[in-house]
């Protein structure tokens, strides 16, 4: 079939917007037409260079959510109609992670990952005769992707669908972080360094959890309004010296007992790790550019704290994201003001510079003759 998507050619170019052909899906596969992509940092990083995820040239896009079309042979749990979330978690059930319980870690997954392949070991899209590389097992800055069917999570159809692609990835990996990795308890102390849609998401996961403090650093005031909105307690301006003193601060003058960076970078890392109480730990969520170096101050090392890293919130997206749905549906989780911008396709580059400028929390795009899109906006 033709569709529209978005390609990317090459490292530091624009995305093309072109006809493409998506074949049916195999064995295994399901065929589902987007209703909303979110614009996420990983795709950025693959646009800038600054991560090589994929092969050129691909098709970006992999936090979304949309309608089910068409499945393909053996597909049991998903029918045409159904509301899915897609996520980057495919699993193939048998690799040595998945048997360990580690399925979001899985072996063959990341293999096809790497080779822009579908977890079945080969590319759907073409762009006349040339291959078209699949991003992160999803492609989804597109009018419709075939996926593997380990890749979706059926959810209820109350949810808008251009709050529920957020989900897919920004809210588990932000929410899971401080519920699956971090395990953040009632009372705990907890600084999120980087308000976008992952440390947002991780603020939010601090207030159901019962945390004391929640202290919200970044260098956009209206970021931190935002984060005071969805549940922070503090805030820091990133820009002011002194950081750590001053998250220390609003946490009984003893520091905090989780430090989230959600900010993908070396010195906001340096900058948590200065923040923690004694055993504290610090969870890395954010992606810092491939061959970084870490260089931390080793003394606190005796009063037991901790340097954590975590793959997309820990999550189980069969367990966690029918959670997440239903805290979003009885008003406990807010998404809706983490959307701050609606685009569509075309609109992607512009996206993109507003990405790398730090002034938005979530773009998504909404994709034209969804049945669900028109409907979707707050």
């Amino acid at each position: 079939m033709r569709i529209k998507a978005a390609v990317l050619p090459g490292a530091a170019q624009a995305v093309e917007v072109r006809d493409v052909d998506l074949a049916e899906p195999k064995a295994g596969e399901v065929l589902v037409r987007m209703a909303g992509s979110g614009v996420c940092a990983s795709d950025l990083n693959v646009v800038d260079g600054k991560r090589q995820l994929v092969p050129y040239p691909a098709v970006l896009g992999h936090e979304a959510a949309g309608v089910v079309e068409t499945v393909g042979p053996g597909v049991q749990r998903f029918s045409r109609g159904d509301h899915v979330v897609l996520t980057i978690l495919p699993s193939c059930g048998r690799c040595l992670n998945c048997l360990r319980g580690r399925t979001n870690h899985c072996i063959v997954a990341a293999d096809a990952m790497s080779a822009g392949n579908l977890l079945e070991g080969s590319s759907r899209l073409r762009d006349g005769d040339q291959r078209l590389n699949h991003f992160l097992t999803v492609s989804s800055f597109a009018d419709c992707a075939v996926v593997a069917e380990s890749n979706l999570t059926a959810i209820d159809a109350a949810m808008p669908l251009d709050r529920a692609a957020l989900i897919g990835c920004a809210v588990l990996t932000g929410f899971g972080a401080v519920r699956n990795t971090a395990k953040v308890k009632r009372g705990d102390r907890v600084a999120v360094f980087g308000c976008g849609g992952v440390g947002l998401s991780a603020v939010q996961g601090a207030r159901i959890a019962g945390a004391d403090q929640i202290i919200a650093v970044d260098l956009q005031p209206n970021k931190l309004e935002l984060a005071k909105a969805v549940g922070a307690t503090h805030t820091v301006d990133a820009g002011k010296p002194d950081v750590p003193e001053a998250v220390r601060r609003a946490a009984d003058n003893q520091g905090v007992d989780h430090a989230f960076e959600a900010a993908g970078r070396s010195e906001t890392l340096a900058q948590a790790w200065q923040s923690l109480a004694v055993g504290g730990m610090v969870t890395v969520i954010g992606t810092l550019k491939s061959g970084s170096k870490l260089t931390l101050d080793a003394g606190p090392l005796i009063e037991e704290k901790r340097i954590s890293g975590c793959y997309l919130g820990s999550s189980s997206p069969a367990r966690d994201i029918p959670e997440l749905v239903t805290l979003y549906l009885e008003g406990v989780l807010r998404l809706d003001e983490l959307v701050s911008r609606r685009i569509g396709l075309t609109d992607l580059n512009d996206a993109f510079d507003r990405l790398r400028s730090g002034t938005e929390a979530r773009q998504v795009v909404v994709f034209d003759g969804s049945e669900v899109a028109a409907g979707a906006s707050v």
